[in-house]
């Protein structure tokens, strides 16, 4: 279960780095900020990568 929320937090983060770097440098895809969707897409993507070093360090 947690695995799978891991998986989708990266996802989302790498989705919206992906939006907000090329709204920031480039055309804006989105009708949100693109500064928004970096930050944004930096938190899912840290919190997603934190999860799964976690998950992966426990012992079953």
């Amino acid at each position: 279960m947690i695995k799978t929320l891991a998986i989708i937090l990266v996802i989302a983060g790498i989705i919206g780095l992906v939006l907000g770097v090329l709204g920031i440098f480039g055309s804006n895809l989105v009708a949100l900020s693109p500064w928004a969707l970096a930050i944004l897409g930096l938190i899912f993507f840290s919190s997603g990568i934190g999860l799964l070093k976690r998950e992966s360090g426990e012992t079953q």
